[in-house]
C-alpha cells in the first residue's frame, strides 16, 4: 500500500524548524541557514508499517511578513508540527499565532488531522526558559495531540517525530 501525506511544520523564526527537517532529510547537522522564504518543500519516502510512504514536508517561513501567505499552503495538510525553541518563552507563547494562521487555511472551525508539538534544541536543556509541563498544558488545552522535545544537533528525537506524526496521520486515514 502507498500512501502520500502532506505535513506543515510551522513556528517562529530560529526555532529550528529548517534544521530539524534537513537533520530528518539528511541525516546531518549544518548550525547556519539562510531564512526561509515562504515556504520550502521537501520529500521524504519511507516504508513503515508495511506501507510505502511519501511524506510531503512543508517547512514554513517564521517572520510576520509572509504569514499571510501560510493559510493556502495549509489546505490539504494531512498533519501538522508546531514547533518552539525551549530556551526561548516567546516562542511557545506564540503557538496560539500559529495555530490561528494554521486554522485560517480550514474551511471548518475544527481541524481533525494529527497535531504534534515539538520543542527543539533539547541539547540547550541548560538555557532551558519553556518546561515540558508548561508545553504539555498548552498543548491539551489546544487539542494538539503530543508533545515531543528533540534536538537536531545531535539527532535526539529527531526520527521519532516523523514517525509518530506518520503513524498518527496512518490511524486517522484508516478510521475514516
Amino acid at each position: 500500500m502507498s500512501l502520500k501525506f502532506k505535513l506543515c511544520v510551522f513556528g517562529d523564526g530560529g526555532v529550528g524548524k529548517t534544521t530539524l527537517v534537513n537533520r530528518y532529510l539528511t541525516g546531518l547537522f549544518k548550525s547556519e541557514y539562510k531564512v526561509t522564504i515562504g515556504a520550502d518543500f521537501f520529500m521524504k519516502k519511507l516504508n513503515y508499517a508495511q506501507k510505502q510512504i511519501t511524506l510531503q514536508i512543508w517547512d514554513f517561513a517564521g517572520e510576520d511578513k509572509f504569514r499571510f501567505l501560510l493559510p493556502r499552503y495549509v489546505e490539504g495538510s494531512n498533519g501538522a508540527i508546531f514547533m518552539y525553541d525551549i530556551t526561548r518563552h516567546s516562542s511557545i507563547v506564540n503557538i496560539y499565532e500559529w495555530l490561528n494562521v494554521f486554522k485560517e487555511g480550514f474551511d471548518k472551525k475544527e481541524i481533525d488531522i494529527p497535531l504534534i508539538m515539538v520543542g527543539g534544541k533539547l541539547d540547550l536543556n541548560l538555557k532551558r526558559t519553556v518546561s515540558t509541563d508548561l508545553a504539555i498544558e498548552l498543548a491539551r488545552k489546544n487539542n494538539i495531540d503530543d508533545v515531543i522535545e528533540c534536538s537536531s544537533k545531535n539527532g535526539e528525537n529527531v526520527e521519532e517525530i516523523f514517525i509518530k506524526i506518520s503513524q498518527m496521520m496512518i490511524d486517522k486515514l484508516e478510521l475514516t
